[in-house]
Formats: C-alpha cells, structure tokens, sequence
C-alpha cells in the first residue's frame, strides 16, 4: 500500500527530523513503507487516510488522547463555542477556574490547580514544584514520564535505566551532563530498589514520582509503602495519571486504591484530542510553584479547558471508565481465544482499557510486523495494543476478532512453513528507538 501517505511520508523526512512529532507514530513502528502514514479526517473509531481509504482503529487511537473517540459531538461543540467567544484574550478565561473546581471535587484531597497543555510537560511542572518545595534535586521514579532533561537524566549514569520504563536503546543527547546523578529509576512492584534508593539519597530527594498502575496490579501493599517512604523523607509525592488516568475510573486510578498523592498530574484523555494537561495537589506543596517562574502563554487559552469540562462531564454521566475496561476486557478475551483456537503461543496483559498482546517465540517481531499488513489489507489500523474508546462498541471488536483470528491462522501457516519473512512486503517494525535517514 504505498499510495499518497507514504510519498507524503518521504517529503516528511526531509522537512522534519524523525519524519514525526511524537515517535510512538513513526511509520515505521507500524509497517515500514506500507503504514497509510496520514489521515485525512477522523470520526468515531474510524479513519480516512489520504487516498479516501477507510479504517476501523483498533491500535492507538491517538495514543489514547480520544478517550470518547474521534471529534465527538459534545466535546467539538464545547470547542467551536470557545472559537466563537474568542480563544484568547488579554483577560483570562473563566474555564480554568471551572475546570480547577471540578477536579477538586473528583479529587478531595487536591485543593490547587496548574495547567499545561501535554503530558510530558505537565510532568516537568510537577517535578520543578516537588523542587522547589523541598529544595532538593534528586528524583526517584517508576515508569515512563515523557521526553523532558529530569527524567533522560537517568541515562546519564546508565545507557540501559530506561530501558524497562521507556524504550531501549534511548541515548540522552542532549541532555546536561551535570544532571547525572539526579534521577533514579525503580520497578513496579519492587519496594526494595526504591528503599535502596532512598537509604542512599536519604535527605536528598525532592520527588518519587510513579505511574499508580500500568501493567500489574500492586502488590504487598506496594503503593502505600511507596507513600510512606515519601513521607518518611519529605519528599513530594507525584503520581503521574497521564495514561492511566480516566480508563478506570472519572479521575485518578489512584482513586481506586484510596491513595492520597501530594500532586497528581493529567493530561491525554482529559481533552479527548485537544491538548490539555492539569497539575493537582495539595495546597501547600503546590504553592511552591510561587517560589519558581513556571509560566506560558498559551497556557492561558480557552479550548483546552473547554474541551476537559465537556470531556469530563460526558464521562461522568455515562461512565466511561466501565465502557473502556468492559471493551478491553472482550479484546483481551478474543485475543486469547483466537490464539488458543489456532495453537498460536501469544501473551496478553495490560490493563483492561490499555491491553497488548505479545507473539512469543523467535521471529516475533516480524510476526507482528505481518499481523499489522495482514490487518491493514482487512481495513483495519491494528498493531500489538488497543486502547479502548467510548466510540467502540460490540459490533466493532466482533469484526475485528474474525480479522483477527483469519490473521492468527495465518501466521501460523507461515511459522510453520517458514514463510513468514517472505510473506512480508516491506522491513520488519521498529521495535525500539532507531534514528531515520
């Protein structure tokens, strides 16, 4: 398929360092040479690439930012509302507050808001007000924050930190040297390596910083004694909820464990395509930020918080949360019975609204190279995740589960014939960072 998208693609790589904006939607971490690349609009679940041909998204859904699916109608009108009443002025708009309001009463712990407008800089506002509240440097963390200096600090003292929390292979260039040293990675679930940590930096840490869920649930009373250790120390305690954040629940997955974070921080799902980020916390740690200059214009319009306060609102009264982890849940479940169906060896985890599979074996990556061609030819944007929209219903994950166990059966026949490379129109996926030319 290497219509109007992929030439397009090529001129990209020539304008635009990577090809991309975001890596996670490079072409060639889908189907190298093949990937439809563009869209030329968006509904629901589905998608129009540029040469008029239609797709049901089951992979990404804009890495899980369209959390109710693709301009919905009741966010879009929020929007085109706020276009109308002007976006932006030299007075500010009274959205924020409203938005700030909503959030405390989701989340009564949290009394002050800031705003951003994505994750991975929300993240970075979170981390300066954890400093300059404590007046310490060093970070500990447990899963993936984003692009920003703080957190490839890590890679400075080891090439491979990241490598269970991001991608591997991540070089920090770029990155000041004189960062190394300040942030400390540790894994889900492993109390001992964050106790290791703080009995090496005791005094020294202004932040842990951690996603409240990913891929496992906690264990052994692994998310309170996280708390206690930051409260033992003085240090801020962030929860990140930028991916988990709404899947499960109207709010914080954090919600769900009664754990009481000092900020917490929210960006994708909250503008439902629109870029939006808020930074919740307490009152006195977040009016540290008063103490630091952490101040943007443009986080001052007006269609990012009109379009949390309808995103919001629309998941409150239909309760997403459950629609997102009931639709997962019957993924998860196709995806099992289709492999065991077919005598295809798979993984599958994740959380229920955020699930992956995993083909097992040697030639894996390249199998899954071939289930997103041979999904593609079936109209379908389909990869090893799916992340669930309000949008998607039973009749969509039925469709897609005869694809897939067409696909599965298939790949079998490959395996065991040895076919399986040559069944491939173009290179094997990316599977890690890889620099393009």
């Amino acid at each position: 398929m290497n219509g109007t998208g992929q030439l397009l693609y090529k001129k990209a790589k020539t304008r635009i360092p990577g090809g991309t904006q975001l890596l996670s939607k490079r072409p060639e971490m889908f189907l190298p040479d093949q990937w439809p690349s563009y869209y030329s609009r968006a509904k629901g679940v589905e998608v129009w690439d540029l040469d008029g041909n239609k797709f049901l998204d089951m992979s990404y859904n804009a890495l899980g930012s369209l959390i109710l699916g693709a301009a919905d109608p009741e966010v879009d009108a929020a929007v085109k509302a706020a276009i109308e009443a002007g976006t932006m002025s030299t007075l500010n708009c009274p959205e924020e507050v409203e938005l700030a309001d909503l959030l405390c009463v989701l989340h009564p712990w949290a009394d002050m808001v800031r705003y951003g407008r994505c994750g991975g800089e929300a993240m970075a506002i979170a981390v300066r007000i954890a400093r300059a509240r404590t007046r310490r440097e060093k970070v500990a963390f447990c899963g993936y924050h984003g692009w920003h200096d703080w957190y490839l600090a890590a890679n400075l003292s080891d090439d491979s930190a990241l490598d269970g929390h991001l991608l591997p292979g991540l070089e920090p260039a770029g990155v000041p040297r004189s960062l190394k040293g300040t942030a400390f990675p540790f894994r889900y679930n492993q109390i001992e390596e964050l106790e290791a940590i703080v009995a090496t930096n005791r005094g020294e840490l202004a932040a842990i910083v951690m996603e409240p869920i990913r891929e496992h649930p906690p264990e052994d009373g692994f998310l309170e004694k996280v708390r206690h250790l930051a409260t033992e120390t003085g240090a801020v305690f962030i929860l990140d909820e930028v991916t988990a954040g709404f899947r499960l629940n109207t709010g914080g997955a954090h919600l769900l464990y009664d754990l009481v974070p000092d900020i917490a921080v929210f960006a994708k799902a909250i503008g439902n395509g629109y870029p939006m980020a808020a930074i919740i916390g307490r009152g006195d740690v977040m009016q540290a930020a008063q103490n630091s200059f952490i101040s943007s214009t443009y986080w001052t319009e007006r269609i990012g918080p009109a379009a949390a306060l309808a995103t919001i609102r629309k998941h409150q009264r239909h309760d997403v949360g459950s629609h997102l982890v009931r639709m997962g849940q019957l993924v998860k479940r196709g995806w099992e019975q289709a492999a065991e169906h077919v005598g295809l060896p798979i993984h599958v985890g994740g959380l229920d609204p955020i699930a992956h599979f995993t083909f097992t074996g040697e030639n894996s990556q390249a199998a899954h190279t071939l289930f997103t061609q041979s999904m593609l030819e079936r109209g379908f944007l389909a990869n090893k995740s799916f992340y669930a929209t309000f949008a998607h219903n039973e009749e969509h994950v039925n469709n897609y589960m005869a694809a897939v166990e067409d696909v599965f059966s298939s790949i079998v026949q490959t395996l065991s014939n040895g076919t399986l490379i040559e069944m491939l129109r173009g290179p094997v996926a990316h599977a890690g960072f890889s620099r393009l030319t």
